[in-house]
Protein backbone atom coordinates (compact mmCIF):
# COMPACT_ATOMS: atom_id res chain seq x y z
CA UNK A 1 0.00 0.00 0.00
CA UNK A 2 0.93 2.88 -1.07
CA UNK A 3 0.84 6.67 0.84
CA UNK A 4 -1.40 9.21 -1.43
CA UNK A 5 0.50 12.04 -0.74
CA UNK A 6 -0.55 14.25 -3.41
CA UNK A 7 -4.22 13.60 -2.69
CA UNK A 8 -3.72 14.36 0.91
CA UNK A 9 -2.22 17.60 0.06
CA UNK A 10 -5.13 18.72 -2.52
CA UNK A 11 -6.92 18.73 0.66
CA UNK A 12 -5.31 21.11 2.07
CA UNK A 13 -6.45 24.50 1.34
CA UNK A 14 -3.85 26.56 3.09
CA UNK A 15 -1.24 25.16 1.23
CA UNK A 16 -2.32 26.27 -2.08
CA UNK A 17 -0.68 29.27 -0.35
CA UNK A 18 2.84 28.05 -1.00
CA UNK A 19 4.65 28.04 2.69
CA UNK A 20 6.21 25.36 3.37
CA UNK A 21 4.78 24.41 6.68
CA UNK A 22 7.45 23.05 9.56
CA UNK A 23 5.46 24.42 12.68
CA UNK A 24 2.88 21.13 13.04
CA UNK A 25 4.38 20.90 16.48
CA UNK A 26 2.68 24.36 17.16
CA UNK A 27 -0.42 22.93 14.94
CA UNK A 28 -1.47 21.78 11.75
CA UNK A 29 -2.89 22.75 8.41
CA UNK A 30 -6.82 21.73 8.41
CA UNK A 31 -8.14 19.26 5.54
CA UNK A 32 -10.91 20.64 3.94
CA UNK A 33 -13.39 17.52 5.27
CA UNK A 34 -12.61 19.19 8.85
CA UNK A 35 -13.81 22.66 7.72
CA UNK A 36 -16.78 21.21 6.10
CA UNK A 37 -17.68 19.43 9.29
CA UNK A 38 -17.38 22.64 11.18
CA UNK A 39 -19.66 24.88 9.31
CA UNK A 40 -21.96 21.69 8.96
CA UNK A 41 -22.17 21.61 12.25
CA UNK A 42 -23.16 25.56 12.72
CA UNK A 43 -25.43 25.66 9.64
CA UNK A 44 -27.58 22.76 10.61
CA UNK A 45 -30.19 23.64 13.82
CA UNK A 46 -27.73 23.50 17.07
CA UNK A 47 -28.39 24.12 20.86
CA UNK A 48 -27.85 22.79 24.06
CA UNK A 49 -28.09 18.81 24.08
CA UNK A 50 -31.17 16.85 24.01
CA UNK A 51 -33.46 14.82 22.71
CA UNK A 52 -36.83 16.56 21.59
CA UNK A 53 -35.78 19.39 18.73
CA UNK A 54 -33.41 19.04 15.78
CA UNK A 55 -30.77 21.62 17.59
CA UNK A 56 -31.08 19.25 20.86
CA UNK A 57 -30.48 15.91 18.99
CA UNK A 58 -27.96 17.51 16.41
CA UNK A 59 -25.82 18.47 19.52
CA UNK A 60 -26.19 15.16 21.17
CA UNK A 61 -25.01 13.12 17.91
CA UNK A 62 -22.13 15.16 17.26
CA UNK A 63 -20.72 15.07 21.10
CA UNK A 64 -21.07 10.79 20.90
CA UNK A 65 -19.45 10.82 17.61
CA UNK A 66 -16.64 12.85 18.77
CA UNK A 67 -16.21 10.86 21.69
CA UNK A 68 -16.23 7.36 19.60
CA UNK A 69 -13.73 9.10 17.43
CA UNK A 70 -10.92 10.12 19.80
CA UNK A 71 -11.82 6.62 21.54
CA UNK A 72 -11.20 4.50 18.04
CA UNK A 73 -8.07 6.87 17.95
CA UNK A 74 -6.52 6.49 21.31
CA UNK A 75 -7.46 3.21 22.25
CA UNK A 76 -9.89 4.12 24.63
CA UNK A 77 -13.46 4.25 26.09
CA UNK A 78 -15.79 6.94 24.88
CA UNK A 79 -16.91 7.19 28.02
CA UNK A 80 -13.98 8.32 29.57
CA UNK A 81 -13.18 10.79 26.95
CA UNK A 82 -13.38 14.58 28.43
CA UNK A 83 -13.66 17.67 26.18
CA UNK A 84 -11.87 20.59 27.35
CA UNK A 85 -10.85 24.25 25.62
CA UNK A 86 -7.34 22.67 25.29
CA UNK A 87 -4.97 20.21 26.82
CA UNK A 88 -3.33 23.25 29.17
CA UNK A 89 -6.92 23.47 30.57
CA UNK A 90 -6.97 20.26 31.15
CA UNK A 91 -4.29 19.42 32.88
CA UNK A 92 -4.90 22.06 35.87
CA UNK A 93 -8.20 20.64 35.90
CA UNK A 94 -7.30 17.40 37.17
CA UNK A 95 -4.02 18.88 38.65
CA UNK A 96 -6.14 20.82 41.06
CA UNK A 97 -8.74 18.01 41.49
CA UNK A 98 -5.80 15.31 41.97
CA UNK A 99 -5.00 17.30 44.82
CA UNK A 100 -7.56 17.93 46.92
CA UNK A 101 -6.54 14.42 48.13
CA UNK A 102 -2.79 15.55 49.14
CA UNK A 103 -1.43 15.98 51.97
CA UNK A 104 1.76 17.96 53.12
CA UNK A 105 4.74 14.85 52.17
CA UNK A 106 2.97 13.70 49.72
CA UNK A 107 5.00 13.91 46.35
CA UNK A 108 4.57 14.50 42.83
CA UNK A 109 6.97 13.90 40.06
CA UNK A 110 7.25 15.95 36.90
CA UNK A 111 10.10 15.76 34.22
CA UNK A 112 12.39 18.66 32.90
CA UNK A 113 11.65 17.14 29.44
CA UNK A 114 7.75 18.35 29.56
CA UNK A 115 6.20 21.26 27.94
CA UNK A 116 5.46 23.57 30.98
CA UNK A 117 1.84 22.65 30.22
CA UNK A 118 2.40 19.40 32.19
CA UNK A 119 5.15 20.81 34.74
CA UNK A 120 3.51 24.22 36.18
CA UNK A 121 -0.17 23.29 36.91
CA UNK A 122 1.53 20.14 38.80
CA UNK A 123 3.55 22.51 40.85
CA UNK A 124 1.15 25.45 41.58
CA UNK A 125 -0.98 21.94 42.65
CA UNK A 126 1.39 20.85 45.08
CA UNK A 127 1.94 24.18 46.21
CA UNK A 128 -1.22 24.43 47.68
CA UNK A 129 -1.24 21.35 49.07
CA UNK A 130 1.90 21.25 50.58
CA UNK A 131 2.99 18.46 48.95
CA UNK A 132 6.83 17.73 47.63
CA UNK A 133 7.78 18.54 43.83
CA UNK A 134 10.60 16.37 42.49
CA UNK A 135 12.02 16.44 38.91
CA UNK A 136 13.43 13.83 37.20
CA UNK A 137 15.99 14.84 34.57
CA UNK A 138 16.61 14.07 31.33
CA UNK A 139 20.46 13.21 29.36
CA UNK A 140 21.23 16.53 27.56
CA UNK A 141 23.44 14.91 25.39
CA UNK A 142 21.60 11.65 24.08
CA UNK A 143 17.45 13.27 24.86
CA UNK A 144 17.15 10.35 26.54
CA UNK A 145 14.23 9.87 29.94
CA UNK A 146 14.35 6.32 31.21
CA UNK A 147 12.34 4.73 33.66
CA UNK A 148 15.23 4.18 35.90
CA UNK A 149 15.01 8.59 35.12
CA UNK A 150 11.54 8.73 37.20
CA UNK A 151 12.16 5.76 39.18
CA UNK A 152 15.13 7.34 41.31
CA UNK A 153 12.09 10.36 42.39
CA UNK A 154 9.57 7.26 43.44
CA UNK A 155 8.98 6.96 47.17
CA UNK A 156 5.88 5.82 48.84
CA UNK A 157 4.64 9.06 49.24
CA UNK A 158 4.28 9.42 45.38
CA UNK A 159 0.61 10.68 43.88
CA UNK A 160 1.55 11.21 40.62
CA UNK A 161 3.79 10.86 37.79
CA UNK A 162 3.41 13.61 35.17
CA UNK A 163 5.35 12.70 31.35
CA UNK A 164 5.25 13.46 28.13
CA UNK A 165 4.93 10.72 25.51
CA UNK A 166 6.66 12.83 23.23
CA UNK A 167 8.84 15.68 23.81
CA UNK A 168 7.22 18.69 21.58
CA UNK A 169 11.04 20.53 21.76
CA UNK A 170 13.20 17.74 20.74
CA UNK A 171 11.35 14.93 19.69
CA UNK A 172 12.20 12.12 22.16
CA UNK A 173 9.48 9.23 22.76
CA UNK A 174 10.40 7.80 26.59
CA UNK A 175 9.24 4.33 27.10
CA UNK A 176 6.15 5.01 28.72
CA UNK A 177 5.06 1.73 29.01
CA UNK A 178 8.09 0.79 30.93
CA UNK A 179 7.35 4.15 33.42
CA UNK A 180 4.07 3.56 33.84
CA UNK A 181 4.97 -0.38 35.04
CA UNK A 182 7.30 1.24 37.68
CA UNK A 183 4.68 3.91 38.38
CA UNK A 184 1.97 1.71 39.38
CA UNK A 185 4.39 -0.25 40.92
CA UNK A 186 5.03 2.79 43.41
CA UNK A 187 1.15 2.99 43.97
CA UNK A 188 1.07 6.74 42.00
CA UNK A 189 -1.16 7.56 39.19
CA UNK A 190 0.12 8.29 35.46
CA UNK A 191 -0.72 11.31 33.65
CA UNK A 192 0.70 11.36 29.80
CA UNK A 193 1.08 14.51 27.94
CA UNK A 194 0.22 13.02 24.77
CA UNK A 195 0.42 16.48 22.57
CA UNK A 196 2.75 16.17 20.67
CA UNK A 197 3.00 12.21 20.42
CA UNK A 198 -0.67 11.39 18.69
CA UNK A 199 0.27 13.48 15.65
CA UNK A 200 3.07 10.98 14.77
CA UNK A 201 1.75 7.60 15.96
CA UNK A 202 -0.82 4.99 16.71
CA UNK A 203 -1.96 5.53 20.00
CA UNK A 204 -2.69 2.47 22.63
CA UNK A 205 -3.52 3.93 25.87
CA UNK A 206 -4.30 0.63 27.46
CA UNK A 207 -0.82 -0.76 26.20
CA UNK A 208 0.55 2.66 27.27
CA UNK A 209 -0.23 2.46 30.72
CA UNK A 210 -1.51 5.90 30.76
CA UNK A 211 -4.32 6.66 33.65
CA UNK A 212 -4.94 10.04 31.94
CA UNK A 213 -3.42 11.25 28.30
CA UNK A 214 -4.35 14.73 27.37
CA UNK A 215 -4.13 16.00 23.95
CA UNK A 216 -4.96 18.21 20.75
CA UNK A 217 -6.85 17.55 17.93
CA UNK A 218 -5.15 20.33 16.53
CA UNK A 219 -2.09 18.52 16.45
CA UNK A 220 -3.63 15.93 13.74
CA UNK A 221 -5.43 18.04 11.32
CA UNK A 222 -8.37 18.86 13.79
CA UNK A 223 -9.56 22.01 15.73
CA UNK A 224 -8.45 23.83 18.49
CA UNK A 225 -9.58 22.28 21.87
CA UNK A 226 -8.14 19.38 24.39
CA UNK A 227 -9.12 16.14 24.88
CA UNK A 228 -8.70 13.63 27.91
CA UNK A 229 -9.12 10.11 28.14
CA UNK A 230 -8.96 7.86 31.48
CA UNK A 231 -10.54 4.63 32.13
CA UNK A 232 -14.43 5.65 33.48
CA UNK A 233 -14.20 3.87 36.86
CA UNK A 234 -11.18 6.02 37.64
CA UNK A 235 -12.87 9.67 36.88
CA UNK A 236 -15.97 8.29 38.65
CA UNK A 237 -13.67 8.39 42.26
CA UNK A 238 -12.77 11.90 41.79
CA UNK A 239 -14.81 14.92 42.27
CA UNK A 240 -13.70 18.62 40.19
CA UNK A 241 -15.82 21.63 41.10
CA UNK A 242 -18.68 21.83 39.23
CA UNK A 243 -21.86 24.02 38.66
CA UNK A 244 -24.76 22.63 40.98
CA UNK A 245 -27.01 21.95 38.51
CA UNK A 246 -24.92 20.74 35.46
CA UNK A 247 -24.23 16.85 34.81
CA UNK A 248 -22.86 14.36 37.79
CA UNK A 249 -22.36 11.73 34.92
CA UNK A 250 -18.77 10.61 34.00
CA UNK A 251 -17.56 12.08 31.48
CA UNK A 252 -19.38 14.92 31.87
CA UNK A 253 -18.61 15.65 35.47
CA UNK A 254 -15.27 17.25 34.17
CA UNK A 255 -16.98 19.31 30.98
CA UNK A 256 -17.36 23.25 32.43
CA UNK A 257 -20.32 24.99 30.69
CA UNK A 258 -21.57 24.39 26.98
CA UNK A 259 -19.24 21.93 24.60
CA UNK A 260 -18.16 23.71 21.20
CA UNK A 261 -20.17 21.30 19.01
CA UNK A 262 -19.02 22.92 15.86
CA UNK A 263 -14.87 21.75 16.99
CA UNK A 264 -16.28 18.55 17.82
CA UNK A 265 -17.93 17.68 14.77
CA UNK A 266 -14.49 19.12 13.35
CA UNK A 267 -12.38 16.51 15.90
CA UNK A 268 -14.40 13.81 14.54
CA UNK A 269 -14.16 14.50 10.44
CA UNK A 270 -10.68 14.97 11.46
CA UNK A 271 -10.06 11.16 12.80
CA UNK A 272 -12.00 10.01 10.03
CA UNK A 273 -9.83 11.98 7.59
CA UNK A 274 -6.60 9.91 8.90
CA UNK A 275 -8.25 6.87 8.94
CA UNK A 276 -8.70 7.50 5.30
CA UNK A 277 -5.31 7.86 4.85
CA UNK A 278 -5.75 3.77 5.19
CA UNK A 279 -7.16 3.57 1.16
CA UNK A 280 -9.46 0.70 0.33
CA UNK A 281 -7.81 -1.23 3.83
CA UNK A 282 -11.22 -2.08 5.38
CA UNK A 283 -12.06 -3.02 9.01
CA UNK A 284 -12.88 -1.03 11.83
CA UNK A 285 -11.98 2.54 12.08
CA UNK A 286 -9.74 1.78 14.96
CA UNK A 287 -7.78 -0.55 12.49
CA UNK A 288 -7.64 1.36 9.60
CA UNK A 289 -5.95 4.30 11.98
CA UNK A 290 -3.42 1.88 12.53
CA UNK A 291 -2.66 0.77 9.04
CA UNK A 292 -2.81 5.15 8.15
CA UNK A 293 0.01 5.63 10.86
CA UNK A 294 2.17 2.92 9.92
CA UNK A 295 1.96 4.87 6.54
CA UNK A 296 2.00 8.06 8.10
CA UNK A 297 5.54 7.00 10.70
CA UNK A 298 7.21 5.84 7.53
CA UNK A 299 6.27 8.89 5.67
CA UNK A 300 8.14 10.85 7.93
CA UNK A 301 10.62 9.09 8.89
CA UNK A 302 11.83 8.86 5.39
CA UNK A 303 11.71 12.86 4.89
CA UNK A 304 13.35 12.81 8.55
CA UNK A 305 16.16 10.85 7.06
CA UNK A 306 16.07 13.31 3.86
CA UNK A 307 16.55 16.04 6.29
CA UNK A 308 18.83 14.80 8.93
CA UNK A 309 21.42 14.23 5.66
CA UNK A 310 20.26 17.54 4.04
CA UNK A 311 21.33 19.22 7.86
CA UNK A 312 24.50 17.20 8.08
CA UNK A 313 25.95 18.57 4.95
CA UNK A 314 25.64 21.83 6.29
CA UNK A 315 28.56 23.32 8.17
CA UNK A 316 27.80 25.17 11.47
CA UNK A 317 24.67 23.27 12.16
CA UNK A 318 24.17 21.19 15.64
CA UNK A 319 21.03 19.03 15.55
CA UNK A 320 20.07 18.87 19.43
CA UNK A 321 17.80 15.93 19.05
CA UNK A 322 19.23 12.70 19.01
CA UNK A 323 17.35 10.27 21.00
CA UNK A 324 17.06 6.59 19.69
CA UNK A 325 13.07 6.64 19.83
CA UNK A 326 11.72 10.10 18.50
CA UNK A 327 9.24 11.93 16.56
CA UNK A 328 10.15 13.87 12.68
CA UNK A 329 11.21 16.97 15.01
CA UNK A 330 14.51 18.26 15.16
CA UNK A 331 15.83 21.36 17.04
CA UNK A 332 18.76 22.64 15.47
CA UNK A 333 21.26 25.73 16.26
CA UNK A 334 23.31 27.59 14.14
CA UNK A 335 26.93 28.49 15.12
CA UNK A 336 27.57 32.26 15.08
CA UNK A 337 24.34 33.00 14.29
CA UNK A 338 20.58 33.43 15.88
CA UNK A 339 18.28 31.15 15.02
CA UNK A 340 14.94 33.62 15.12
CA UNK A 341 17.53 35.59 12.15
CA UNK A 342 16.88 32.31 10.52
CA UNK A 343 13.35 32.06 10.86
CA UNK A 344 13.18 35.50 9.49
CA UNK A 345 15.38 34.66 6.80
CA UNK A 346 13.31 31.63 6.22
CA UNK A 347 9.85 33.34 6.39
CA UNK A 348 11.00 35.55 3.96
CA UNK A 349 11.43 32.42 1.22
CA UNK A 350 7.76 30.76 2.18
CA UNK A 351 9.52 28.48 4.25
CA UNK A 352 7.70 28.55 7.93
CA UNK A 353 10.67 26.84 10.56
CA UNK A 354 9.79 28.77 13.92
CA UNK A 355 12.39 29.31 16.59
CA UNK A 356 12.09 29.54 20.38
CA UNK A 357 11.92 27.40 23.28
CA UNK A 358 8.19 26.47 23.07
CA UNK A 359 6.87 26.58 26.57
CA UNK A 360 9.52 23.97 27.15
CA UNK A 361 11.09 25.88 29.33
CA UNK A 362 13.15 23.52 31.64
CA UNK A 363 14.55 21.35 28.88
CA UNK A 364 15.66 24.28 26.79
CA UNK A 365 17.89 25.58 29.91
CA UNK A 366 18.42 21.40 30.57
CA UNK A 367 20.06 21.47 26.94
CA UNK A 368 22.27 24.55 27.82
CA UNK A 369 19.75 27.09 25.33
CA UNK A 370 18.45 29.02 27.88
CA UNK A 371 14.85 30.75 27.49
CA UNK A 372 16.18 31.35 23.48
CA UNK A 373 15.51 27.61 22.47
CA UNK A 374 16.31 26.48 18.88
CA UNK A 375 15.23 26.80 15.69
CA UNK A 376 12.40 23.45 15.87
CA UNK A 377 11.55 21.63 12.05
CA UNK A 378 8.76 20.01 12.51
CA UNK A 379 7.23 17.24 10.21
CA UNK A 380 3.86 16.93 8.99
CA UNK A 381 1.40 13.89 7.15
CA UNK A 382 1.08 16.63 4.31
CA UNK A 383 4.88 17.90 4.14
CA UNK A 384 6.87 16.84 1.00
CA UNK A 385 10.07 16.52 -0.68
CA UNK A 386 10.35 19.81 -2.13
CA UNK A 387 9.20 21.10 1.58
CA UNK A 388 12.47 19.91 2.84
CA UNK A 389 14.36 21.03 0.01
CA UNK A 390 13.91 24.60 0.30
CA UNK A 391 14.05 24.65 3.86
CA UNK A 392 17.85 23.15 3.45
CA UNK A 393 18.38 25.82 0.33
CA UNK A 394 17.20 28.29 2.69
CA UNK A 395 19.54 27.31 5.55
CA UNK A 396 22.38 26.76 3.39
CA UNK A 397 21.66 30.50 1.82
CA UNK A 398 21.48 31.98 5.19
CA UNK A 399 24.51 30.71 6.35
CA UNK A 400 26.50 31.79 2.89
CA UNK A 401 27.54 35.46 3.98
CA UNK A 402 27.30 35.88 0.05
CA UNK A 403 23.60 34.41 -0.71
CA UNK A 404 22.67 36.59 2.88
CA UNK A 405 24.39 39.82 0.93
CA UNK A 406 23.36 39.44 -2.31
CA UNK A 407 20.88 36.78 -2.45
Amino acid sequence: MTYDLTALRAQVPALAAGTAHFDGPGGTQTPLPVIEAIAGALSRPLSNRGERLPGERNADTVVVEARRAMADLLGADPAGIVFGRSATQLTYDFARTLAAGWSPGDEVVVTRLDHDANIRPWVQAAGRAGATVRRADFDPDSGELTADDIRAQLSERTRVVAVTAASNLIGTIPPIAEIARTVHEAGALLYVDGVHYTAHAHVDTEALGADFFVCSPYKFLGPHHGVLAARPELLRTLRPDKLLPSSDAVPERFELGTLPYEFLAGTRAAVDFLAGLAGQRGGSRRERLAVAFELIEEHEALLRDRLEKGLAALDGVTVRSRAARRTPTLLITLEGHRTKDAYRFLAERGVHAPSGSFYALEASRRLGLGDTGGLRIGLAPYTDDEDVDRLLAGLADFLDPTARTHG
